[in-house]
């Protein structure tokens, strides 16, 4: 790539970067002319920042299919942007510094396609590096099919099979496990450099339990990883888990195991989805490792509250729980009066046999409605709630926290 760079830059005479699609630098050319902060920075931090990668976006760079212009500002030299793209896909950026010619100023206008206003780069020099650019534009599309590796092996908890994996990638890491559709996801959209996938990355769940079809096995910095996996996500339209942080690569298959343990909780636990990170799952960390058996023993405990005429009682008693108790937090997030919450609360009680002010009793049936998220998908939509009239009775439970 660098030879690429160095080469274009001898032929256009121009200051020449090369990036991916993050905006993270590949290779540059010997300085030409004058040189502005957004290149300076470019190549002494490897990587545009956020602000500079928002107002270029703004051109619509990641769409264009030629070259954009892009006009100077206060401080910020003029551009041309050519998109890297391989077989209609977007691998990263060539951006060339383009001075005006001598004795004009430079343009002032919006992004002009080829074929617009020039600076010194005309339309006619740079048709003269296509063949270079679209050399770069398939070496980058080389390695993005390159990154895709036998995770599956890499993730095994055998250090033999992880050492024949050949995986070699620095701390710290994080696994991805990705819902793909039943019918087949396809091949991974691009990926940014330093960042592994296996579409066949299906094994290796859990003791116990099957990962299930369509699954996409993914290895990434740490630092990316919550980006990586909104994006994937994006891409196929299901659901993403999250393992923690590894600085040794070589325990990467105990995040893998997160991972995994993480997409079951988005799957299931509308609070946590799409894209469940391991470490804030709070107590669905101990909760989803439990076997389907001991979860559906502790879900008994509110099987009362599982029929459909009773679902709305399951939430009510549990967004009471997830509130510490507080009545008049929980009437205000359920959209009742505080009457119609002492109804169904006592209604729940009467229901289970438990009693919601003592202490064991509400922590038995928080997790066991916790527990019965687990081992069955809730419904798309939920009904609106029915609002039957106060109950007189619940003076005794007046003592509730928030009265």
């Amino acid at each position: 790539m660098q030879d690429i760079a160095d080469e274009i830059a001898r032929l256009l005479d121009a200051s020449v970067t090369i990036e991916d699609r993050s905006f993270k630098l590949l290779a540059y050319g010997e300085q030409s002319g004058d040189i502005d902060r957004v290149r300076q920075e470019s190549i002494l931090r490897r990587r545009a920042s956020a602000e500079v990668r928002a107002h270029f976006e703004a051109y619509g760079i990641a769409t264009a299919t030629g070259p954009v212009r892009i006009p100077g500002l206060p401080g910020l030299l003029g551009r041309v942007c050519v998109p890297l793209r391989h077989r209609g896909v977007n691998y990263g950026y060539l951006w060339l510094l383009d001075a005006p010619p001598a004795g004009e100023p430079a343009p002032s206008g919006g992004p002009v396609l080829s074929g617009g206003s020039e600076g010194a780069l005309t339309d006619e020099r740079l048709a003269a590096v296509a063949p270079l650019v679209a050399r770069a534009a398939a070496r980058l599309a080389r390695e993005a099919r390159g990154r895709r590796v036998r995770l599956r092996d890499f993730f095994s908890a055998d250090p033999a099979v992880r050492a024949a994996a050949g995986v070699e990638v620095e701390g710290p890491v994080a696994a991805l496990a990705v819902r793909t559709p039943p019918e087949g996801g396809g091949e991974p959209p691009p990926l940014p450099r330093g960042v592994l996938a296996d579409p066949d990355g299906g094994s290796g769940g859990p003791p116990g339990e099957d990962a299930g079809e369509g699954l996409l096995a993914v290895l990434a910095p740490a630092a990316q990883a919550r980006e990586v996996a909104d994006r994937l996500r994006d891409a196929y339209g299901s659901a993403a888990g999250v393992g923690g942080s590894r600085e040794d690569p070589d325990e990467a298959w105990e995040s893998w195991q997160e991972a995994l343990l993480a997409l079951r909780v988005a799957e299931h636990v509308a609070g946590h989805g799409p894209v469940a990170s391991w470490p804030g799952l709070g107590v669905y960390r101990l909760l989803v490792r439990l076997s389907h058996r001991e979860l559906a023993d502790l879900a008994a405990e509110c099987a009362a509250l599982s029929a459909p005429a009773s679902r709305d009682l399951a939430h009510t008693v549990e967004t009471y729980l997830d509130h510490a108790g507080h009545v008049q937090e929980t009437a205000a997030a359920l959209g009742v009066h505080r009457q119609t919450l002492y109804y169904r609360l006592g209604k729940a009680e009467r229901l289970t046999g438990l009693d919601l002010a003592d202490g064991e009793s509400r922590l038995l049936l928080h997790l066991a409605l916790k527990a019965a998220a687990l081992i069955r998908r809730p419904p798309p939509d939920r009904p609106p709630p029915d609002r039957p009239p106060p109950d007189r009775a619940q003076a005794g439970r007046d003592g509730r926290s928030g009265g």
